[in-house]
């Protein structure tokens, strides 16, 4: 089984409830020039701001709520970059993308937060991090967080603006 690391559970709940607002404090008053520049390889802010949004809905609670209603289920990868270039961009000025990321970041903070005990102790099976609890998911959850954030940063200072 995947390990689990030491980061209490109450702390990473703040970390995620607290994602939100440092994304919109990264994007505040950057132009579309900025939001769409992508370095080399890499999604442009804008994009990564979209994949935070879906991926919350699509992976990371829906990964969430099975594991703690099934008896360790196996759960399918998520391609990405099938997602990026099919994916939806009915939403994406910033302030939708991010109003869109802000409710469903609520709804999975809704679900986490009801979770006790033995519900965090609960697996799944994910061919790319094998078994896990649903503990260890969460500090995933924060770990995917904060990877994006930093990547909206570096993207918007490639672009010129911090």
């Amino acid at each position: 089984m995947t390990a689990r690391g030491s980061a209490d559970i109450p702390s990473l709940l703040r970390a995620l409830a607290a994602a939100p607002d440092h994304l919109e404090a990264a994007v505040r008053d950057v132009g579309d020039d900025a939001l769409n520049a992508a370095p080399e390889g890499e999604w442009s802010a804008r994009t990564v701001l979209a994949h935070l949004r879906d991926d919350e809905f699509m992976v990371m609670r829906l990964r969430l709520v099975r594991v703690t209603v099934e008896d360790h289920p196996t759960l399918t990868p998520f391609d990405q970059e099938a997602w990026a270039t099919s994916r939806w961009r009915g939403r994406d000025a910033p302030g939708e993308l991010l109003a869109d990321f802000r409710l469903q970041r609520e709804a999975s903070l809704m679900v986490l937060r009801r979770l006790e005990g033995d519900d965090w102790l609960r697996t799944g099976l994910q061919p790319e991090y094998g078994t896990f609890d649903a503990h260890w998911w969460l500090e995933h959850w924060v770990e995917h967080d904060g990877t994006h954030i930093a990547q909206v940063q570096a993207a918007l200072a490639a672009a010129g603006r911090r």
